[in-house]
């Protein structure tokens, strides 16, 4: 992978992530060993040094854990010693001697069981899988809105939220054990919420699925008529509390999109054998619209694009600048049309809570004049309301922009007012 990877290897990354970064790291520092930059990172600036960022979007394979530990160049200059790559007459034809070794060394990392490659897969079938493609295929502007799973066994948590969130919005994402901590999984909570007449987007996390438990999920997913699936790659164990599980990752997301949708498309499963009946399914990814080099950004969403993902949810966005800075690079790269953009948005209350998420969440910038004006505020929730029913309006306004995704933060009540004040509950009910 090397010469994918601008020479650097990829598994110096402490999640084992082979096909970019998390979103959780930075060039100053990685999520899991803060003392040294994320990796990933180093990895883009020297391919963008030596003009190879195109070689990033090569989607690669997980690892065949049976060959862990082994000799890799010795079976490279074993398979090059069988292909007579090696002989002297061979050597002597330069241009087609180098074809030939990429050849080869394609052939070594892309599998039989893989053949990742860097261009665009669109889904094959044109009919919708879930209530929500339709909607967005319609062009109707979406409005979903995230549901933590509750720490105990109770099923009335999940019915209580429901019950303030049914007919405000259009679906609800359940997230998979943030920060590492185990709760309810999203798939029980997922099938409750459908009960409630909610439609769900269940989230999947690369940290707590390995391949085989990732397509038995979704197949069980999908025969309960769950079909908005959101890959994501996850915190890593350490966020939690201890003990902290292990690393590397089996998977990363855009490993999970590219195995996800060759089944759903291809009918087969990783191993090669065939799905009688594929699941249906509708792929997203996460965004970040905050990060520091938007063109790295846009080759890593490109990336996602390419595997899989058919929609994306981003990151909190507190600034419409900033926003629009994130879809002009998207728009470069030809991607805004092959894929449904919903922009996270947050109320926050408090001062303490814009600064808390500002130092502690990746990739959000919050400005500072809002926080000032949170602290000198009597009425800081009221502030802070007015704040994200303003950005609301105007991010409702920006092209691109295929819905809302609403991050309550432990601030559900709010939900429904936001939605009444900004004229969206409306719309809503006019669709029931």
């Amino acid at each position: 992978m090397l010469q994918e990877t601008a020479f650097i290897c990829p598994m110096l990354c402490p999640k084992g992530l082979r096909n970019g970064p998390c979103g959780s790291g930075s060039s100053e520092s990685c999520c899991v060993e803060p003392s040294r930059p994320c990796i990933w990172h180093v990895i883009y600036h020297r391919a963008e040094q030596l003009g190879r960022l195109g070689r990033l979007l090569e989607v690669q394979a997980p690892l065949d854990w049976t060959l862990v530990g082994g000799e890799t160049w010795g079976t490279i200059l074993s398979e090059a010693q069988d292909r007579n790559l090696l002989s002297p007459s061979h050597l002597l034809r330069w241009t087609g001697w180098r074809e030939e070794v990429d050849s080869l060394f394609r052939d070594m990392r892309q599998p039989d069981w893989w053949q990742g490659d860097d261009v665009y897969h669109p889904p094959v079938s044109t009919s919708p899988a879930s209530s929500l493609q339709a909607r967005l295929e319609h062009g109707t502007f979406v409005i979903t809105a995230e549901v933590s799973p509750p720490t105990g066994a109770d099923p009335k948590t999940v019915e209580i939220t429901a019950s303030r969130l049914r007919g405000k919005i259009h679906a609800a994402n359940l997230t998979q054990n943030p920060m590492a901590t185990p709760r309810m999984s999203s798939l029980a909570c997922s099938l409750l919420l459908a009960r409630c007449g909610i439609e769900p987007i269940m989230q999947l996390t690369a940290r707590d699925f390995n391949r085989s438990a990732l397509q038995a999920e979704v197949l069980g997913a999908s025969a309960l008529g769950i079909h908005n699936i959101l890959c994501l790659t996850g915190d890593p164990p350490t966020a939690g509390d201890k003990p902290a599980g292990g690393l590397p990752f089996d998977l990363d997301a855009t490993q999970m999109l590219w195995i996800l949708r060759r089944m759903r498309d291809e009918y087969r499963f990783l191993d090669g054998r065939e799905i009688t009946d594929p699941p249906k399914l509708f792929l997203g990814a996460a965004g970040s619209p905050s990060d520091s080099n938007l063109w790295h950004e846009s080759i890593r969403l490109e990336k996602k694009i390419n595997a899989g993902a058919q929609f994306i949810q981003t990151q909190l966005v507190y600034d419409v600048r900033v926003l629009s800075q994130w879809l002009e690079a998207l728009d470069r790269r030809n991607l805004l049309g092959k894929v449904h953009i919903l922009v996270g948005i947050g109320p926050i209350r408090s001062s303490k809570t814009a600064r808390f998420i500002q130092d502690h969440i990746p990739d959000v910038f919050i400005p500072p004049a809002f926080i000032q004006k949170l602290e000198k505020s009597p009425e800081p929730e009221e502030t802070g309301f007015e704040f994200t029913l303003d950005l609301m309006q105007k991010m409702k306004a920006v092209p691109g922009i295929r819905g809302i995704h609403i991050m309550s933060m432990s601030w559900e009540n709010v939900i429904p007012r936001l939605l009444r004040e900004a004229s969206l509950d409306n719309q809503l009910l006019s669709e029931t």
